[in-house]
């Protein structure tokens, strides 16, 4: 940062002071720099050529930042560095392109020639000391675009994503999943492959592969083109009306629809909650389409999953509960993830496909092949609070219908109906209403699905895995009254009333109170819990009633939580099964081994247990968890493997990150200093840690963006990174690669003279590491290559002279070199030809 001097400053007030007093200017033409300058006292006018002056910069009059510029006399203006950007109207991305242009310096007045960034002209102004840019956008509408351009000439690159999950245990057989899925770009199309192979592990004993997607789609502004192997699903519509029967079969054919891949907004987070009741400690597994997008570790009790890891969009979903290694529930669930859809110039978005039912690579016995399909679903927007949907397709020589309504009562009411047929399936229906007020939600539901358990595997006591004992198929509903009421800060308030018809029968209800408070010192949370639900498999048929009293703490130590829980329900055979836990959880930072968490429970059966642990490397990532049942001592477990190759820009590398943005960096981080840790951060969502060697961020595909590095923590060491922003603007499926160097630095003072001891102003002083401009004295200061202690003064655009500096002949305190006077000369230059410089 260069300070403004004092005589600069009083330049500043005394034409800002003569502004009033002169008369108005009869010309608005621009005037030169030495015409604003004509008649300052010499002694002024030598502080304002070639010196630092601060200046406010204006882009097509909106503020765009304060900064430090040289001006010269020959009307041209270079920036140092911009000050202050609190007031800007501009975001990092659109600063830093100007930043860019500046920097090497550009003439003043009209721009000629070769333009960037649709550049007309740049004016100083000497009595308010205002440096404006005019741009063709100066008097166009400044509405923000609807819409991200893709990038000129398109992108390339490959991002495969590896996926390894196992489970098993004692007297079980081995089952799992291995996933493929990649994505990559050839220009301005995208390419999309998806190859599954699960083995069950239940009495077909067989290995199961198909590949689900192999296509190619092109983004366009508000809609997209697809061509290839896909899913028929309703992909691009705001509000999906469902269905139910037989779920969408693979076909090879073509898909039109809208898309908001291209479009400007800002994600909106789950409508309606997902509710899981478990009876014991367990998991949930959530299947979309037949596919395991998600699982997640639940406690015994009333649960909301969370729904955040899950993609956006109006989809059903199967939810599994899976108890002591057996699925003991199975439902079908709305997920409510809408995007922001209020334009009322668009009213209709739709999706088209047609194509032949075709399976490639695949032995499923279940999936159609060979018959026509095709399909259309349609959203219109009958006002910005009502969205109505209709839906028609052909699969399996059957018709499916569906029909939906997305109802905004109110900013605090919002209403979902939807209304579906299958041929020989029946008629079904789905209702999410939603109440919001000041301190809290009421949320009501009901649904008739369809509901199929048939291929579903139970485990015995034994470990025998047979088909579930409650094997059911028909119309099953669920109808929930759900309260959430935040009574102050620290106390909260939950309830939940549901009828069942169908696979599982009866009234059940809950009551939750939860506290925050501080104990010994710690924060911890206080649950007591009520319950009274309708009998399943794990409670012998009978109605499961208890209480449940849970408590968590923090502990004094960064990343540790002790928890524990004593409650009652009704055991498996009927009987009352009085329990109890005690669990320990610890976090680890930059290390392999993250968090690990062990869990003891106690009930009428005897003693389980209950083990979790997540772990990363830099090119893979995984959980693992072992469990032991108290009710028949077998153990289980299982093994979560993720792990992304990346290839682009002819490198490659295999990461831990995943791909979730759409496109990513390969970054290669060189450094001067040992253990240096850098951070990335994408100015269009994301960040990532550096280390060096080689290193993966994902990027935000689309955006025309950048990436910025910096140092982790608050302790920066004396250091410079070079580049410290990147410009970034890649397709789905898009790679690029970059360089990035961490410098030790060392801060230098000195003066610079000419032959005859005078005093050089105004010459720019650059070294690998950064650049200084001398002073009217001829005094500067900048930061040097600690590695390549070497100087270029350059004055006009000429090279006047160099210098290799000694580090070791200079004082030095606390990073700071003081180097005297140094004399520019062309003598300087040969001495530097003779001695050729080192790399920095």
């Amino acid at each position: 940062m260069f300070p403004m001097t004092p005589i600069a400053a009083a330049l500043a007030l005394l034409l800002c002071s003569g502004a009033f007093a002169a008369p108005a200017a009869l010309d608005n033409t621009p005037r030169s720099l030495l015409a604003q300058a004509k008649g300052l006292p010499a002694d002024f006018e030598e502080h304002f050529f070639d010196v630092p002056l601060a200046v406010r910069v204006e882009l097509d009059r909106q503020p765009l930042g304060e900064a430090m510029v040289v001006l010269s006399r020959d009307d041209r203006v270079t920036l140092l560095d911009f000050t202050d950007t609190g007031e800007s109207r501009f975001d990092a991305r659109e600063r830093q392109a100007w930043a860019d242009i500046l920097k090497p310096g550009v003439a003043l007045g009209a721009c000629t020639g070769t333009c960037p960034e649709q550049l007309l002209a740049v004016h100083y102004n000497l009595e308010n000391s205002l440096l404006s840019i005019a741009t063709e956008n100066a008097e166009r509408d400044g509405t923000v675009a609807r819409f991200h351009e893709q990038p000129e000439g398109g992108s390339s690159g490959l991002m495969l994503r590896n996926q390894l999950n196992l489970n098993g245990g004692q007297d079980q057989d081995l089952g799992g999943r291995f996933g493929l899925e990649a994505s990559g770009s050839l220009g301005n199309w995208s390419q999309t492959f998806n190859m599954q192979m699960a083995r069950l592990g239940g009495p077909d004993d067989k290995t199961f592969h198909a590949v689900h997607e192999l296509y190619t789609q092109r983004e366009l502004q508000g809609s997209f083109f697809r061509l290839g192997y896909f899913t028929p699903n309703s992909e691009g519509l705001t509000r999906q009306p469902r269905s139910f029967g037989t779920s969408p079969d693979t076909a090879v054919g073509v898909m039109y629809g809208s898309s908001d891949s291209l479009a400007i907004d800002s994600p909106k987070p789950s409508v309606y909650p997902v509710y899981v009741t478990a009876n014991r400690q367990g998991s949930v597994e959530i299947y979309r389409d037949g596919l395991l997008i998600n699982t997640q570790s639940v406690p015994a009790g009333l649960q909301t999953l969370d729904t955040r890891p899950l993609p956006g969009g109006i989809y059903e979903v199967e939810v599994r509960l899976i108890e002591d290694g057996q699925i003991t529930s199975t439902t079908q669930e709305l997920i409510y993830k809408p995007n922001n859809w209020r334009n009322l110039d668009e009213r209709w978005r739709y999706n088209l496909f047609a194509g032949q039912e075709s399976k490639l690579l695949s032995n499923w016995d279940q999936q159609a092949s060979g018959d026509a399909t095709a399909g259309a679903s349609v959203n219109y927007l009958l006002h910005p609070r009502v969205i109505l949907g209709l839906s028609a397709r052909q699969l399996r020589e059957k018709l499916q219908y569906g029909g939906s309504i997305d109802w905004s009562l109110a900013d605090s009411v919002s209403l979902y109906a939807n209304l579906y047929q299958t041929e020989d399936h029946g008629t079904g229906a789905d209702l999410q209403g939603l109440y919001n007020y000041g301190s809290g939600s009421l949320v009501v539901s009901h649904n008739r699905s369809w509901l199929d358990t048939t291929y579903l595997y139970d485990t015995l006591p034994d470990g025998t895995r047979v088909r579930q004992r409650n094997v059911f198929t028909g119309q099953t509903s669920n109808t929930s009254l759900a309260l959430s009421h935040r009574i102050d800060r620290r106390n909260s308030l939950s309830a939940r009333v549901s009828h069942s018809d169908g696979n599982t029968e009866g009234v059940g209800a809950d009551l939750g109170w939860t506290q925050r408070t501080t104990l010994f010192g710690s924060d911890a949370n206080w649950r007591l819990s009520l319950f009274d639900r309708p009998g399943s498999y794990s409670s012998g048929d009978a109605r499961n009633r208890g209480v449940d009293l849970s408590l968590n703490v923090a502990l004094g130590g960064q990343g540790q939580q002790v928890s524990g829980s004593i409650g009652s329900r009704t055991a498996r055979d009927g009987s009352r099964d009085t329990n109890a836990s005690l669990g320990y959880r610890k976090d680890w930072q930059d290390h392999v081994l993250q968090s690990v968490s062990v869990t003891a429970l106690t009930d009428t059966y005897g003693v389980g247990l209950a083990s979790l642990a997540n772990f990363g490397t830099d090119t893979v990532n995984g959980d693992g968890f072992v469990q032991r049942s108290s009710y028949n001592g077998n153990f289980t477990g299982g093994l979560n493997l993720d792990s992304t190759l990346v290839v682009g820009a002819r490198h490659m590398t295999l990461t831990r990150q995943h791909q979730g943005l759409g496109a990513g960096m390969i970054v290669d981080v060189e450094s001067d200093i040992d253990g240096i840790a850098l951070r990335a951060d994408d100015l269009s969502g994301g960040s990532a840690a550096l280390r060096p060697g080689r290193n993966f961020i994902p990027l935000t595909a689309y955006r025309n963006s950048s990436v910025s590095f910096d140092f982790e923590g608050n302790h920066v060491p004396a250091a410079t990174i070079e580049p410290s922003r990147t410009r970034y603007h890649l397709n789905k499926g898009g790679v690029e690669y970059r360089k990035v160097r961490v410098m030790k630095t060392l801060t230098v003072l000195g003066r610079l003279l000419d032959p005859q001891g005078r005093p050089l102003k105004g010459h720019h002083v650059i070294n690998h590491a950064s650049r200084g401009v001398s002073e009217v004295d001829g005094f500067f200061s900048m930061e040097m290559n600690a590695g390549s202690p070497t100087l270029e003064v350059r004055h006009a655009d000429r090279l006047l002279c160099q210098f290799r500096l000694d580090i070791d002949s200079h004082r030095s305190e606390n990073d700071v070199l003081m180097i005297g006077d140094l004399r520019c000369s062309p003598d300087t230059l040969a001495d530097a030809a003779s001695h050729p410089q080192q790399a920095g």
